[in-house]
């Protein structure tokens, strides 16, 4: 779906598909047809966004059989979707019985991750539409915080500097723009917007920037306007935002809430668990796993938890749980609320929908119920929903 600000310029929203398991390209075929295509026409609209996720082996197979790219290109137009964004954190292996720290690996100073992130920018330029002002590609804030030894820093910068080089050669062969967005993310290296601006000021703005996703922003206890200000000023753009919603206990003694959080804690992915004593200016404290902060580690008498648990957007979990739904409503007015802005590309990401407790049997509709939540809150701030 595509919205217009007042001044006229667009902003795209879809829906990431790394929710799907696809791991070649006849499995993201069958993807759209099974689930994307039912989803924009549950909602009724003549084009839907979809921010595809690419594995390893499927970004291979594009770059290397230009047929193939030329057949998801066609398949996409037939279904009436059109790709803007990619997201290329998840190497490979997204939906393995069990991911949790894999998903950091290869980091930004491995070369299998400036390569990946390379030939996903080559892809989207040929699916990009053509009426559509440019592209962004979302990755990893460069490495897990351990081990990154001062050797492995310095090897992921000269790997952003060979990054860009590479975008630009990307512009220069192809005519179209694509930035790349590193997504802040609890336990990282780079894990909130003050360490965004420490590690990644100084990067060209043209084609560098932040996918802010706003799950870990609610995670890390950030408030979202002070947030989105710290990153102007340092000059690092939103290339992209994750429209996402974390898991949040009030009371994180309360048996009832410990009991719902215990379902939470599935085993295939990493969630990051943190409380902070003072919400004006907190001191945030945090595990690495729910499993951990309920089994001890994290103490119950400081404030709410906030659990790396992408909730739907639209719906309540488990009472007495809540979700951080109200916080993202923030961002997407600090970031959208103007008469333009230089965020363009949303992307709901809630890819949890298999380890729920209670999975659902009509995905599609799940999906569509979440993208018709962001669409009142982008109409909402006065953007118009443009239907050509």
């Amino acid at each position: 779906m595509r919205f217009r600000h007042p001044d006229g310029t667009a902003v795209h929203l879809g829906y990431c598909s790394n929710v799907h398991q696809a791991e070649d390209v006849d499995g993201v075929l069958a993807q759209l047809a099974t689930y994307a295509e039912p989803v924009r026409e549950r909602l009724g609209v003549d084009r839907l966004g979809i921010g595809l996720w690419l594995a390893r082996d499927v970004v291979t197979q594009l770059t290397a059989e230009p047929g193939e790219l030329r057949r998801l290109k066609d398949e996409l137009a037939m279904r009436g979707l059109e790709t803007v964004t990619l997201n290329a954190f998840p190497y490979a292996g997204f939906h393995r019985e069990v991911v949790k720290k894999d998903v950091y690996l290869p980091d930004w100073a491995d070369e299998a991750r400036l390569r990946h992130t390379l030939d996903c920018a080559r892809v989207l330029a040929a699916l990009l539409p053509d009426d559509a002002e440019r592209g962004s590609v979302s990755t990893l804030p460069l490495a897990w915080r351990t081990p990154w030894p001062a050797e492995r820093a310095d090897r992921a910068r000269r790997a952003l500097d060979r990054l860009t080089t590479g975008l630009a050669a990307i512009e220069s062969d192809t005519g179209r723009r694509i930035r790349v967005g590193f997504e802040p993310e609890p336990g990282c290296v780079v894990e909130t917007t003050a360490q965004a601006v420490r590690e990644l000021r100084g990067l060209d703005p043209e084609r560098l920037g932040v996918c802010l996703d706003a799950c870990h922003l609610a995670v890390q206890f950030e408030e979202p306007g002070a947030a989105l200000r710290r990153l102007a000023e340092a000059g690092l753009p939103v290339v992209k935002l994750q429209a996402s919603c974390a898991v949040e206990a009030t009371d994180p003694a309360d048996p009832a809430a410990r009991a719902a959080l215990r379902r939470l804690a599935e085993p295939r992915f990493l969630h990051q668990t943190r409380t902070a004593a003072e919400q004006e200016a907190p001191r945030v404290r945090g595990v690495d796993d729910l499993p951990d902060a309920l089994d001890g580690a994290l103490p119950t008498g400081a404030g709410p938890w906030r659990v790396h648990f992408h909730a739907p957007l639209h719906a309540d979990p488990e009472p007495p749980l809540r979700t951080t739904a109200d916080q993202l409503s923030r961002v997407l007015a600090g970031l959208l609320g103007g008469a333009s802005a230089d965020c363009d590309h949303i992307e709901v990401e809630t890819y949890t929908w298999s380890v729920l407790p209670e999975p659902p049997t009509d995905l599609p509709g799940g999906i569509a119920a979440e993208l018709a939540w962001a669409r009142d809150r982008l109409t909402g701030l006065g953007l118009k929903e443009d239907h050509q």
